[in-house]
């Protein structure tokens, strides 16, 4: 396999990241750009800040990042939480911002603020969401990693949860991740090696309402940038190799104060409910070619079609059978793909369920969501 020419020299890097800063804060700015992926740059501070507030506004070129023309290219970003560095270390931080116009509007690839909208004015319903996050990681040319040079590995069968040489690959990665998740106060809560070769998984979770999208894309980005001193690349596709492959979602679990009190169960029904008759707004941003991977194959449902069931990987969504049990708990939404947006998925849970809010709108792209049709389909499979 070609590797690439493109040398890490973290080693050499280590001893100028001993050296003193002489009291100045490094902060990176990290924001999602027009096309779904991650940007950042680097700030210095005069102290370290205490609170979201003592960060200053920043701005950036939107018209390099897919965001603003070229003849009014300033866009904000607005900070609105902080993290510890695993890179630099020390009092060096991340931050996690918001992109805003010159007017003060949201910019139109801010999906956060309409979500955190839907969250304030829902928050005597106490969401809880957890997020499992599939990806794959591929070799320079852009080949599952560990995959012969034009040509496939053995079947699916012995790579889910493997352990050995030829089961899983580039578990360093994946363990520089899961320590790097830990040290920046990321509620990483486990990972595990994915059912097609090269495809891993991670957990975060539970949180509360909108910490969930803004550790979840913090998430990513750390992921992004342990696997560039690996000289790996990382994919969300949800569907990175066609045919006999599983493909990469993004499952999201989901649970309010009325689902986790005793008889929770009729509220995790009555969400069901609400849930089958907005299938084509879920769909319109659940991810960038999602049909491709819900086919009703390889553990997922139809892409046009709801359903739910206990403990039915196949379905919609899934009730854990333990919940079914004990009558009250979570349900896992299974239809987002790996590319999805966790702001517009957890703040269309939301609306959903709860109802809309004034001057938010999370299906900015209702165009798309009448291409599916709707189709209900209720599938139960008790205990």
């Amino acid at each position: 396999m070609t590797e690439s020419s493109i040398i890490s020299n973290t080693a050499n890097l280590e001893k100028y990241l001993k050296l003193s800063q002489g009291g100045k804060v490094i902060a990176e700015y990290v924001w999602i750009d027009g096309s779904n992926g991650l940007r950042s740059k680097s700030k210095t501070l005069n102290k370290k800040p205490s609170k979201v507030e003592d960060l200053p506004e920043w701005n950036f070129d939107g018209s390099s990042t897919g965001q603003a023309p070229g003849n009014d290219s300033d866009v904000l970003l607005r900070p609105v939480a902080f993290y510890p560095d695993p890179f630099r270390l020390g009092d060096n931080i991340l931050v996690m911002c918001e992109t805003y116009g010159p007017d003060g509007k949201p910019n139109r690839y801010n999906f956060r603020h309409d979500a955190a909208l839907l969250m304030d004015a829902h928050a005597q319903h106490e969401f809880w969401f957890g997020l499992e996050q599939e990806y794959t990681l591929l070799d320079f040319q852009g080949w599952p990693y560990g995959w012969p040079k034009n040509g496939f590995p053995a079947p699916q069968g012995p790579y889910y949860c493997g352990v050995g040489t030829g089961k899983v690959f580039c578990r360093d990665i994946v363990e520089a991740h899961y320590k790097a998740c830990l040290y920046a106060n990321i509620n990483i809560s486990g990972t595990n090696a994915e059912v097609m070769p090269a495809q891993w998984e991670y957990q975060v979770g539970p949180c509360t309402g909108i910490e969930l999208g803004d550790q979840l894309w913090m998430s990513r980005f750390l992921l992004h940038r342990v696997a560039e001193e690996f000289g790996v690349k990382v994919t969300f596709a949800p569907k990175p190799i066609p045919g006999d492959w599983n493909g990469a979602g993004l499952h999201t679990n989901v649970s309010t104060k009325e689902m986790r009190e005793d008889g929770g169960m009729k509220a995790i029904e009555a969400a069901m409910e609400k849930l089958s008759v907005r299938q084509a707004e879920h769909m319109a941003v659940y991810g960038e070619d999602n049909q491709l991977r819900m086919t009703g194959g390889h553990e997922t449902s139809s892409y046009d079609k709801f359903s739910w069931g206990v403990a039915n990987r196949g379905s919609s969504v899934r009730v854990p059978r333990q919940v079914a049990a004990d009558g009250k708990g979570y349900f896992e939404d299974r239809r987002p793909a790996s590319n999805a947006d966790p702001y517009q998925i957890t703040g269309i849970i939301v609306e959903t369920l709860c109802g809309k809010t004034e001057g938010a709108n999370i299906v900015k792209t209702a165009e798309a969501a009448g291409n599916v049709q709707l189709e209900q389909t209720v599938e139960k499979t008790m205990p």
